[in-house]
């Protein structure tokens, strides 16, 4: 979309503003972005023993301490088995809201939308808070079961806004002729709806993995001492310990966004 749709004033703004400043600027935002991760990578490779940059050597102390202590390995299985399901739950929940919403025709349909949407506006901390009081009376707090319900809450969103984006161009007129040729609806969504929908519903399953992998606030709200997630334990790491295995984490976890995010982009490309 070109900046004179999104917003008619700034043009003439940037017609004067020569391209190499443009260029410039944008360098410099990318490189606030990316240059922390230049300096986690290398410490993480460090011989020191503590966190030091620039490392005075190279070693792999920090990994091997990752891969073989249950203290750091452990977490890592929570949190996969809590995204994974997460992951599960939000799709199929957020798919289903977004057919309700997109294809529906009741009164209230944007207010209920705005409403499932809420927790991407609301600050995380007040939907930590407000967790952590409405699961404690259901004796939820400390529990992976916790943990999986409160994700999933705030992972639908992601689930629900591309879902919605695939439906509204989806062409109803192929669901009607299976339907006409004898197919009942559920036979219809499965064999003619999900297969055009799916990069959506698989983006969002994505997007409400990595949301559910990456979150702390919440986590430290309502995990207790029994569903420590790997994100809980990088927090305890470094506030009592500054452990120098955090960078180690933190280099794996960077390479397990990228190949994540690369899977999200490659699936809306087949999207569009």
């Amino acid at each position: 979309m070109r900046i004179a749709t999104l917003c008619p004033l700034t043009v003439p703004f940037v017609k004067r503003v020569p391209s190499w400043l443009l260029y410039a600027f944008c360098s410099f935002v990318f490189a606030i972005l990316v240059l922390p991760i230049f300096v986690v990578i290398p410490i993480s490779f460090s011989s020191a023993t503590y966190l030091r940059f620039p490392p005075p050597g190279f070693s792999l102390q920090w990994y091997r301490k990752y891969f073989l202590s249950g203290n750091w390995i452990n977490p890592t299985v929570v949190s996969f088995q809590v995204a994974f399901t997460v992951a599960i739950l939000a799709t199929v929940l957020g798919t289903m809201l977004a057919l309700a919403l997109i294809r529906g025709k009741f009164p209230g349909r944007n207010v209920i939308y705005s409403i499932a949407l809420s927790p991407l506006v609301v600050p995380l901390i007040i939907t930590a808070i407000s967790i952590y009081f409405f699961f404690s009376r259901l004796h939820l707090v400390g529990t992976i079961s916790g943990v999986i319900l409160a994700h999933t809450v705030i992972a639908i969103p992601y689930v629900l806004v591309l879902v919605s984006a695939t439906l509204k161009g989806f062409d109803l007129t192929l669901e009607r002729a299976a339907l006409n040729l004898g197919a009942n609806p559920l036979k219809a969504f499965l064999l003619v709806t999900l297969p055009i929908i799916r990069p959506g519903v698989l983006s969002g399953g994505l997007f409400a993995f990595i949301h559910s992998f990456d979150e702390l606030v919440i986590v430290l709200f309502i995990s207790g001492s029994h569903a420590v997630t790997l994100p809980r334990r990088m927090w305890d790491g470094i506030v009592y310990e500054i452990d120098p295995t955090i960078a180690a984490v933190s280099s794996l976890l960077i390479g397990l966004s990228v190949l994540l995010m690369a899977a999200a982009e490659l699936l809306r490309r087949r999207n569009v």
